[in-house]
Formats: structure tokens, sequence, C-alpha cells
């Protein structure tokens, strides 16, 4: 088995509601992804699988317990540094494409890689294989409002790939996507992890498409189950 990319060790958080006790999210949860391995978060709303993704992701930190990625504790960083781990290491897609209205397609690909010190011409050189990987090379030159529903999900999995992460966390990345589009989706986004080789959590409500992933964990009162 390769080394973990991913390791959640004893997560707990809770927050502070307004009210007498705290709402407790997370208590000791552990996971851990290898490089290659595509898990699925299976939960239903509210169970705090947004919560764990966004700790995993080093956009919210935990009240107990240790995040690391490639082996690096991620706990005692500073903000900068975890900034620097989330925009070289981790990807993120969401339910809702996110993309920039006033950019083309491939230009959504192009400008986090410019943020991160690639040239022009490399960024636009790696947007453009990222766009024909999930079949819509032909569709580059379009903004997002000319864009179908699945394909402007496609050009945010190809934004979420653009910096080369070791991490890939995905929340109901085809959940506002009709079934058949869904499929379709899916599809392109496991070719692209896939053929990356990078360790990815992939939270759905959808079954069948957990069931295609390597291995599914139910989130239920704060603490995952392997099924």
């Amino acid at each position: 088995m390769n080394d973990p990319i991913l390791t959640l060790t004893g997560i707990t958080k809770a927050y502070n509601t307004g009210k007498p006790n705290a709402v407790t999210v997370l208590q000791g949860t552990d996971l851990t992804v290898h490089k290659g391995e595509v898990v699925a978060l299976v939960a239903p709303s509210g169970a705090g699988k947004s919560t764990l993704l966004h700790i995993a992701g080093l956009l919210d930190t935990p009240d107990a317990g240790q995040v690391s990625i490639a082996g690096r504790d991620m706990t005692k960083l500073s903000d900068r540094k975890r900034t620097a781990v989330r925009r070289n290491d981790v990807g993120f897609i969401y339910q809702f494409h996110h993309l920039l209205p006033e950019f083309t397609a491939l230009e959504n690909i192009v400008l986090p890689q410019l943020a991160n010190g690639v040239s022009d011409a490399d960024a636009t050189a790696r947007a453009q294989d990222l766009l024909a990987r999930v079949g819509i090379a032909e569709r580059g030159d379009h903004r997002p409002g000319a864009l179908s529903g699945g394909e402007q999900q496609r050009v945010a999995f190809c934004r979420a790939l653009a910096n080369k992460p070791q991490l890939l966390l995905a929340d109901e990345p085809t959940g506002n996507l009709d079934p058949d589009t869904s499929d379709r989706v899916f599809d392109a986004l496991m070719e692209l992890v896939r053929g990356t080789g990078l360790a990815a959590v992939i939270a759905t409500h959808n079954l069948d498409l957990a069931a295609r992933m390597d291995h599914m964990v139910r989130m239920t009162a704060g603490t995952l189950e392997t099924l």
C-alpha cells in the first residue's frame, strides 16, 4: 500500500450556536486515504461531512486531533503555510461550480496556475489538456454562462486539478445535476482522478456512484464507519 496522503486522527469539532450547549459535529473521527485511493463519504445532510472536508482541506481547524497531508502534520502550521498547502497540495470541488463568470472555461483553469507561479504558456497547455481529458476541449473559449451544467462542473474538475494537487476533496460534485448528466460527469471525474493517481475523498448521497469508488465510509453521529 502507498503511503497515506491524508490522515485524520481523533478529529473533534463543536460549534457554539448561542444556545447553552455547543453542538458537537465530529467526535474523535479517524480517516486515512492513500495515494491512488478514492474514498466515498456517505452521510445525510447535517451529519458533518462538509465540516470534515473543510478540516481535511485546511479551511477549518479542529478543536482536537491531528490532520496530516503527505506525512506532514498540518495542525500547528501558520496561516501562511496552511494557505500554501491548500494552493499546492489540495484541490476542491463543490456541488456548485463557483466558476468566475467573466472568464472563459480555459481562463478559469489557467488563473490558479498563474497565481502559483506557472508561466502563461505552460498553464494554458495544461488547461487545454485537462479540458480534452473531460471531453470538452472545444468549449474552452466559452464563458460559464454559455456552458451546460455538466460542462461547467467538468471545468470545475479541471480547475481543481490545475495545480497538480496530491489530495482532491469533493462535496456532492454531481448533486446539482440530473441523473444522466451526473453519471457522465462522474465518469469524467473518475477518469481524471485515476489518470493522475491522487488521493480523493468524494462526498455523495448517490450510493450507486459511491459503490464505484474504492472504499465507502458512512458518517453517523460525528464518527465514521467503513461499509
